[in-house]
Order: structure tokens, then C-alpha cells, then sequence
């Protein structure tokens, strides 16, 4: 067994003309074809003479109008000076083992990548300046496209990354703007993990403390009933809110809390609420009826017959994202209503002639940006003192339909449109159509363009500055897209 030199394995043949030596011109161009996807024989002043595709996927795309051609003129422009230098390499002797990327037009579109090495065949021209060489290239396509791919998960998951902290930010808003104390609990050890200012302020000073305990911070009468909640809130995910009394504060308060993961962790997340002094002699019954509507997952608001919020349970103000109940009293329930000035005159106008309105579609505005899908069903009460109208408010926006849609659908489709006949007027049926006509437009002009908006902009035959007002317009501004001419 002959002797393996591994420096020459790094380099060239040790001994090539033992075996290389006696091969014919068609044996030699068949072994170089085979060696690479494409092979281009170039005259000294790199004029492409000949060429041999390799690979059958290479066919039909304008590689066979190459011939004739200097070399130079089927690149793009940013891989002519790849291919000067490649050339000038070759003509001062220096074989090819070095590999470039170039770029050809392609005639799809989209160009097509190529490595090249080149090897000089003959002793360098005096009069011409150059020598014959032979290009030997190979497709970078599928690289390429495992290139792309990556990028476009890096791109999803950077989109992904900052939608997450918005809505961190929207959450720490929220939990330190909360009227109610609110306290996060570690479930195991029920060692406090966070708490709000309004939960700060109701336990003092004291839940600075390490070792401070949920428990220990109640009167001993009131320890075992929020023991037992603690215990169902871990078995179960729920348990009924119960009456409690805390050390250093005069009444009673209401507890009640929910079971979460995060993170593989189990937590408790509990409120607490200072129940407020009641004069007379209270209906235990109406007591209760007002603590389900307090406590009900749907949004309750009761209105005068001007639409101007009276009371709201804890459900609207977190699904119009306001931090207490003082901050929607006295507001126009049309404020936070998807369609302004359509929606609640619809509503109050259907409760004025037939006293209810059942599953009324339309979409909530929060007051940070949020837009959610709701049902409202309402009811007309004139004989209350003062006479009032009531709305339950339901999100549907996580119910699954017939069809399951994508993330990017728009709002409404040609049924709900039909839907609204008899409940909005003509001319406001006409211009939501064409918004979404126009949102279906601009949506398939983001996608064929990556999200570039000055791209989509040209495809729509818009100015830059109208597009962003059509995106800010429909929500779609924060949609992560690039404002690049590229």
C-alpha cells in the first residue's frame, strides 16, 4: 500500500502525469464537466468560448446566452470586480484554488449564486496580455435559500421579541396603575414574588420585609379561610373570593385569586379589595347578584340613555385597559366602541324602540392600542331610578369560527358585512368595504415585499406618506416593516 502523503492531499496530485498523462482532449473535457455544476472555457481576454452545465436544474435559466460574451457582462454589477480580480490572478500564474461568490441575472428574477474557481491551460499571451482559462463553478442556490431562511426566522423572532416586551410594558402598566392590591405569590412556599403600589399601601411598610408572609399579615380569625383558598387555589386553579380581615386596617376586605405558570413556575395571583361600608339594611340576595356581575368574565356597563357610563365591573376595565373605574364614569360609551358615532347610536337606538339588543358585533378600543372582537348585548331599563341601560360586553375574539383564521385576516368578511344591513346605514356599509378592500390590498403588498413599506408603496402606485397614513389609519403601523429602498 503506497505511502499517504498528507501534505500533498492539501495541495496538488504528487505524481498527476501517471495517471493524467495519456488522457485524450474528450476524456479531459468530460472529466473537467464533471468536476463542477458549470465550466466556462474563456480566451485570453475572458470572452466565454465554451461552456458545460453540469446540473440539469441550470437549464432554462439564460446561462446558454452566455456564450460570446465577456465574462464580465453576465454578472451583476457588484460581481464585475470579483471577476477582474479572478482573471488578473489567473494571468500572473496563480492557480485557482481560491474560491469567489458571483451573482448572474437571472431570467426569474432572482439572481443566481455561483462559487468560481479558475485555472489558467496555457503559458500567458505576450501580445494579448492574458491567458486562456477554465472557470469551474458550483450552485449556491440551495445555500442561498438556507441563507434566506435563516434570516427570515431571525427577522420573525426579533418581530416576535418586541411584540412580546410591548405587551410586558402594557402589563406593567397596568398592574402598577391598579386601584386594587394585587399580589403575586410563589405557589410552593407562598414567599412573595411582586407586588403593586396599591398592595404596598394597604400592607405598609412591612411587605418590604423578606421573610414577610401573606398569612401572618391577616387577624388569626380570618388565617384559616385564606389558608383554604390558598390550598383550593393550587389543587384546583380556583376558588371562591372570601371576606377577610387584615392587621391594622378597620373592615373587612375581599380576597380572591387565580392560579397561573410561568416560566415552569406555579404562582398565585391574588386581590384584594376593601369592601366599602354599606348604610341600612343591605339584600344579601341583591348583595350577591352584584358581587357575580362584579366577578363575571364578561364586561358589564351601565349607561344612562345618553350612553354615559355610570357603573363598570372589573372585566370592562380590563378590556378597555383602564386602571379604575373613576377614569370611564361619566364617558361616552361610544369612546371605546370600534366604529365612533355608528356603533352606540345603533345600540341606543334599537334600545329606545324595543328595549333590547342581542349580539350586536362591533370591536373594543382599549386605551393603549388595543382592539378586540365583542359581542354586546344590552337592555333598556326605564322604570330604574335614575333610568339606565345596560351592556354586557363579550370578547369573541379567541372564539374559533367554521374557519380557523390566520393571524393576519382583517375583521370583517362579505357575510358579517351582510350582517350589518338594517343595523348601519348604507353609506358607512360602503366605506368599511373599502377599507377592506383596501386593507386586503396593502396586506398582499407587505407579503410580496418582505415588509418593505417603500416597496409596497411603489407596487400600490402610493407615495411613501400616504401608505403610512393608510397603515396608521388601520392599525398596521407597528407591523414591524422596513423603510428601505432596497
Amino acid at each position: 500500500m503506497p505511502q499517504v502523503n498528507h501534505e500533498r492531499l492539501a495541495g496538488r496530485f504528487a505524481r498527476p502525469e501517471a495517471f493524467l498523462g495519456g488522457l485524450d482532449v474528450a476524456t479531459a473535457a468530460q472529466l473537467v464537466a464533471s468536476s463542477a455544476d458549470v465550466v466556462l472555457l474563456l480566451d485570453e481576454k475572458g470572452v466565454i468560448c465554451d461552456m458545460s452545465l453540469g446540473n440539469e436544474d441550470l437549464h432554462g435559466k439564460g446561462c446558454e446566452s452566455w456564450l460570446g460574451k465577456r465574462w464580465q457582462q453576465t454578472v451583476t454589477v457588484e460581481s464585475q470586480g470579483k471577476v477582474d480580480d479572478m482573471l488578473r490572478e489567473a494571468a500572473d500564474g496563480h492557480a485557482g484554488a481560491k474560491w469567489r461568490h458571483i451573482n448572474h441575472p437571472s431570467t426569474n428574477g432572482a439572481d443566481l449564486p455561483l462559487a468560481y474557481a479558475v485555472v489558467p491551460l496555457a503559458a500567458r499571451t505576450k501580445a494579448k496580455g492574458g491567458r486562456p482559462v477554465v472557470a469551474l463553478g458550483r450552485d449556491l442556490r440551495a445555500q442561498a435559500a438556507l441563507q434566506q431562511r435563516l434570516v427570515s426566522a431571525q427577522v420573525s423572532m426579533e418581530r416576535d421579541y418586541w411584540r412580546l416586551r410591548h405587551v410586558e410594558t402594557r402589563y406593567r402598566l397596568l398592574f402598577q396603575m391598579m386601584s386594587e392590591a394585587v399580589l403575586v405569590l410563589d405557589a410552593d412556599t407562598e414567599r412573595l414574588e411582586e407586588a403593586n403600589p396599591a398592595a404596598h399601601q394597604l400592607f405598609g411598610d412591612g411587605i418590604e420585609r423578606a421573610n414577610w408572609s401573606f398569612i401572618d399579615s391577616l387577624l388569626a380569625g380570618s388565617r384559616s379561610q385564606a389558608q383554604e383558598l390558598l390550598t383550593k387555589l393550587r389543587a384546583t386553579g380556583r376558588a371562591d373570593p372570601v371576606n377577610i380581615e387584615l392587621q391594622g386596617h378597620t373592615g373587612l376586605v375581599s380576597l380572591s385569586g387565580s392560579l397561573f405558570r410561568h416560566e415552569n413556575v406555579s404562582q398565585l395571583l391574588l386581590r384584594v379589595t376593601p369592601q366599602a361600608a354599606q348604610g341600612g339594611q343591605a339584600d344579601p340576595h341583591r348583595d350577591r347578584l352584584s358581587q357575580v356581575m362584579e366577578m363575571a368574565p364578561d364586561a358589564f356597563v351601565v349607561t344612562d340613555f345618553d350612553g354615559r357610563v355610570l357603573s363598570a365591573n372589573r372585566a370592562f376595565l380590563d378590556l378597555a385597559q383602564l386602571p379604575n373605574e373613576e377614569l370611564a364614569r361619566g364617558e361616552t360609551l361610544d369612546k371605546w366602541l370600534g366604529r365612533t358615532g355608528v356603533d352606540l347610536s345603533v345600540l341606543l337606538s334599537n334600545l329606545r324602540q324595543r328595549g333590547v339588543v342581542r349580539l350586536y358585533a362591533t370591536h373594543l378600543k382599549s386605551e393603549y392600542g388595543g382592539n378586540a372582537e365583542v359581542e354586546i348585548s344590552a337592555v333598556a331599563v326605564p322604570q330604574g331610578e335614575p333610568p339606565c341601560m345596560g351592556f354586557t360586553i363579550r370578547d369573541v375574539g379567541r372564539r374559533l369560527g367554521s374557519d380557523v383564521l390566520l393571524a393576519k385576516d382583517l375583521p370583517r368578511s362579505a357575510d358579517q358585512m351582510t350582517e350589518l344591513v338594517g343595523r348601519v346605514p348604507l353609506r358607512d356599509i360602503v366605506r368599511e368595504t373599502t377599507d377592506l378592500i383596501e386593507q386586503l390590498c396593502i396586506n398582499a403588498a407587505l407579503q410580496l415585499t418582505g415588509d418593505n413599506r417603500a416597496s409596497a408603496a411603489e407596487m400600490l402606485g402610493l407615495s411613501r406618506q400616504s401608505l403610512y397614513v393608510k397603515l396608521r389609519r388601520f392599525g398596521m403601523s407597528d407591523s414591524g416593516g422596513t423603510d428601505s429602498d432596497a
